[in-house]
């Protein structure tokens, strides 16, 4: 699986999905995979950002992680999506971001990616399948191969039980409710999994 290029593109105001997002890196590199972290650009207007602590605190912590491109996209065997829900769906910077892809779709460069993703809410019926979901209708629409964890594995389970991928909800502090360290981790190796077959040639 050494030969997997793995790119995890996430969204996070506070931190959880970037947290979600090194763990998803961890569980790339333990297989082998060349594993890279990207975020997308934030679109909030900095006086809204200056009034949450949490969410300046944040954009200074990571303003040394790359920003995604499209030649990020191209590079990518396999990709891992990482958004917190914003009212059951994506949130306006990922959407952004996924709407540049046209001239990638048009020249069949995102056909059979490996593709997975994972959300966050406030609370447990917080839309975290819907967001997952609303990212896999675009990836229908670019041919990707999407690698959902199912029940594929027992801890899956343990971390809450959402077969479409791992979502958590945090509580008002931005801590995580549910231990979904090792479900990221599986869930990362299932995508690279799945490229490597992808890669192969193998059904």
């Amino acid at each position: 699986m050494s030969n997997i290029n793995l790119a995890i593109i996430y969204y996070s105001s506070t931190g959880t999905n970037y947290q979600l997002a090194q763990w998803a890196k961890e569980g790339g590199q333990e297989v082998g995979a060349q594993s890279k972290i990207f975020k997308v650009p934030e679109l909030a207007p900095q006086e809204a950002i200056n009034q949450n602590p949490a969410w300046k605190a944040h954009i200074e912590d990571t303003k040394d992680v790359p920003t995604v491109s499209l030649e990020d996209l191209e590079w990518a065997d396999a990709i891992i999506f990482s958004v917190p829900t914003r009212f059951g769906n994506m949130p306006a910077q990922m959407k952004q971001f996924l709407d540049q892809t046209g001239g990638l779709w048009f020249n069949g460069k995102l056909v059979n990616k490996a593709v997975s993703a994972m959300s966050s809410a406030s609370n447990l019926h917080g839309g975290q399948e819907a967001t997952i979901l609303s990212i896999y209708t675009t990836m229908y629409h670019w041919g990707a191969i999407v690698a959902a964890p199912g029940y594929s594995d027992p801890l899956l389970f343990e971390a809450g039980g959402n077969p479409y991928g791992v979502s958590v909800t945090v509580d008002q502090d931005g801590n995580m409710k549910e231990d979904v360290e090792q479900a990221v981790k599986f869930q990362a190796k299932r995508t690279i999994e799945v490229a490597s077959w992808i890669q192969k040639g193998i059904k």
